[in-house]
């Protein structure tokens, strides 16, 4: 479909063409013989009709440009060479404004460089048939003027279009921009009220105890301090049971490790309630030395796997981050996804 604006102005240009087949028609007492006159008519007609098309691209064929530079000149030697150059013919030099009108449509669809070649081809013809004073009489410094206010006029739309899409752009990555730092900004204040939730309480018995802190609370900072990783790490996999529980584990010397890859993201509410109660009394129940509990990927059918371990040694091997090549694998649970 071509745009209202389009339409209008192809409805114009259309009419306007045929106001000069109007005037040809009614001026046909003037030419020597009406044949090339009327084969010119049929040219222009052709020419306007396939320049005029109203699904055709806004950028003319470089092939269709040629095709209006050659019916222009053809034109215009088929209509002036039938009438005298040294009378007044009234309006059967109807060529030279037709001429300039299809050079017009031409350089409005973006073929300019052509059409100032057509209109030098129309100013050489017309003083080659009744001298320089016919080139001011017979319309072809309308001519000029039509194509130079049109070539203008596209040139100014086309930076007017270019600026509207640079705008456009800026616009969007100026609304990303901003989308983006909402987000962080929501996102830091939502790990400031988290951060703020877990370890308030114990940087306040911190300041209290003038950082005299007894073996008991610094096992209890090292889980705080799993417990904001949580947060960082778990996401999706945490709520407030999940929380408790993974805090009750720790404390009873469970070594617990959350790791959400994105495999609850695209689950309804729902789903993760039934998740989270499901993996909130697992470990509850965990009596494993450490335990894993992982978002499952999104092709799998498993939405959480969580895989309780029973380590070897005394623990310092995992302590150290060494592989604990000999820990069995004491618990193993998938929850689905349904």
């Amino acid at each position: 479909m071509i745009s209202p604006p389009r339409a209008l102005v192809t409805v114009l240009a259309g009419l306007f063409s045929l106001y000069h087949l109007v005037l040809a028609f009614n001026s046909m007492q003037y030419p020597e013989s009406v044949v090339p006159v009327i084969v010119a008519m049929v040219l222009y007609v052709g020419a306007t009709v396939m320049s005029l098309w109203p699904t055709s691209p806004l950028l003319m064929p470089l092939w269709m440009a040629a095709l209006n530079f050659a019916v222009c000149l053809v034109m215009s030697i088929l209509v002036l060479s039938q009438l005298d150059g040294t009378i007044f013919n009234g309006y059967g030099t109807w060529s030279v404004a037709a001429v300039g009108t299809l050079l017009t449509i031409t350089v409005v669809r973006q073929q300019a460089g052509i059409a100032w070649l057509g209109i030098a081809a129309l100013a050489v013809s017309v003083d080659i048939w009744g001298g320089p004073i016919a080139v001011f009489t017979t319309g072809v410094i309308g001519c000029v003027v039509w194509v130079g206010v049109a070539h203008a006029l596209t040139r100014a739309m086309a930076r007017a279009a270019r600026d509207a899409r640079l705008f456009a752009l800026a616009e969007r990555e100026a609304a990303a921009w901003h989308a983006t730092q909402e987000a962080q900004l929501t996102e830091g204040r939502h790990r400031l009220d988290q951060m703020n939730r877990v370890a308030g309480p114990m940087l306040h018995h911190i300041i209290e105890s003038n950082g005299v802190l007894s073996a008991e609370d610094r096992r209890e900072c090292l889980h705080l301090e799993g417990a904001i990783r949580d947060e960082i790490r778990g996401r999706h996999l945490l709520n407030e049971d999940v929380r408790a529980e993974v805090l009750a584990a720790r404390r009873r010397g469970i070594d617990v490790t959350l790791l959400d890859d994105g495999g609850l993201d695209d689950l309804t509410d729902r789903a993760r309630d039934r998740i989270h109660s499901r993996l909130a009394d697992e470990i509850a129940r965990s009596q494993a030395d450490r335990l894993i509990v992982r978002t499952g990927l999104d092709d799998s059918t498993a939405a959480v796997t969580v895989v309780g371990l029973t380590v070897s040694d005394d623990g310092s091997a995992a302590a150290l981050g060494s592989d604990a090549t000999e820990d069995q694998v004491s618990e193993f649970l998938e929850i689905g996804r349904e």
